[in-house]
C-alpha cells in the first residue's frame, strides 16, 4: 500500500444555517487504502462526502484530495472521484448497457463502446446487459451503481452505505471485489452500518454529529475504546441483564446468542457491579471487546452518558 495520502484534509466544516452537519474533520487517508467511515443517520458522513468530491463548498477547512485543493480545484477532483449514493440513481427503464453509455457520456469517456464492454465484463454485467435495470436484484443494482461510477477510471471511489438492502452473498462478493480493486491502486472510502463490513476495513473513522471521535485500524480503535467486556452464560439471562442495567460501572449488557454480554469503560466498577452475580450457575469469562461496543461506548461517552 502506498504512503502517498490520496486525502488530507484538516477542519472540514459545513454549516447548514445555525446546525453545523461536518464540524473540523481531519481525516488522511491513503492511496489504495479501504478506509471505513462509520456513524449513526445524521452523524454528518454524506456531507463530509459530499465536500471532498466538490458536491458541496466547504464553510472552513484545507487539504488535499488526489492531490488537488478540496476548495479551490474541486472540478478537477470531480473528474478523478467516483461517487456511489445510497439510493439506487439510475434509469430504471434504460438497460444496463443503455445506462453505462449514458454515464460515459457524461464523464466524456474516449473509446466510449470500449469502455462500456471492459465495465460489463470487469463487473460480471455481460450477461444481463440488454435486462431493463428497474428488472434487477439489489445485488445487481449494486454492481451496475459500482461499474457507473468506475467507468471514466477514477482513482478514488466515494461508495455511501454501498450494500443496504443487499443479501449477504451479494454483500461478500462485493466486498471481494473493493479489494480486488483496492489491490490494484484505487482508494476507498466507505460508509457502512455493518459492523462486519467495518472489520473489512484497512482503517476506520468514526464521526458522531458531526465530530470525528476516533480513527484508525480496527485493533486500535477497539483498543482505543477502553472497554472491558465479559460473556456470560446461564439461566434467565434476560433477568440478568435487567438487573445489570444501570448499575454504576455497566454501560451495556446485551444478548449475543445464548449469552449475555456486559461491557464498562471501568473495570474496576464493572467488577464491583458485577460480583454479586460471578458465583452461583452464571459462568463469567472476559472477551475482547468487539467493534460494535466499542461504538456504542463511544456514543454514549460523547452524549454524556458515561465517561469518556
Amino acid at each position: 500500500m502506498s504512503e502517498t495520502l490520496a486525502i488530507d484534509v484538516r477542519g472540514m466544516t459545513k454549516r447548514f444555517g445555525e446546525r453545523t452537519a461536518v464540524d473540523h474533520v481531519d481525516l488522511a487517508v491513503r492511496e489504495g487504502e479501504i478506509c471505513g467511515f462509520l456513524g449513526p443517520n445524521g452523524s454528518g458522513k454524506t456531507t463530509f462526502i459530499r465536500m471532498l468530491c466538490g458536491l458541496l463548498q466547504a464553510d472552513e477547512g484545507s487539504g488535499t484530495c488526489l492531490g488537488r485543493d478540496v476548495i479551490c480545484e474541486s472540478e478537477d477532483i470531480k473528474r478523478q472521484v467516483g461517487y456511489m449514493t445510497q439510493r439506487f440513481s439510475f434509469w430504471e427503464d434504460l438497460s444496463i448497457r443503455e445506462n453505462l453509455d449514458f454515464v460515459a457520456r457524461m464523464y466524456f469517456v474516449k473509446n466510449r463502446r470500449e469502455a462500456v464492454n471492459e465495465s460489463l465484463e470487469r463487473l460480471g454485467l455481460a450477461g444481463r446487459k440488454d435486462q431493463l435495470a428497474g428488472q434487477l436484484s439489489g445485488g445487481w443494482k449494486q454492481r451496475l451503481a459500482l461499474a457507473a461510477c468506475m467507468i471514466h477510471r477514477p482513482r478514488l471511489l466515494l461508495l455511501d452505505e454501498p450494500t443496504a438492502g443487499v443479501d449477504p452473498k451479494a454483500r461478500r462478493e462485493f466486498w471481494e471485489e473493493i479489494h480486488q480493486l483496492a489491490g490494484q491502486g484505487l482508494t476507498f472510502l466507505v460508509t457502512t452500518h455493518y459492523m462486519d463490513e467495518a472489520e473489512r476495513c484497512h482503517r476506520l473513522a468514526f464521526i458522531l454529529n458531526g465530530r470525528l471521535l476516533t480513527h484508525g485500524k480496527v485493533d486500535e480503535v477497539i483498543e482505543g475504546g477502553g472497554l472491558t467486556t465479559w460473556s456470560v452464560g446461564g439461566p434467565d439471562l434476560i433477568s440478568l441483564a435487567a438487573q445489570l442495567r444501570g448499575r454504576p460501572g455497566v454501560e451495556q449488557a446485551v444478548a449475543f446468542g445464548g449469552t449475555l454480554h456486559v461491557s464498562g469503560g471501568d473495570p474496576a466498577a464493572l467488577e464491583r457491579a458485577i460480583a454479586s452475580f460471578r458465583s452461583g450457575s452464571y459462568e463469567w469469562r472476559q472477551i475482547e471487546s468487539g467493534l460494535e461496543d466499542v461504538f456504542i461506548h463511544f456514543m454514549d461517552a460523547s452524549r454524556g452518558k458515561v465517561s469518556p
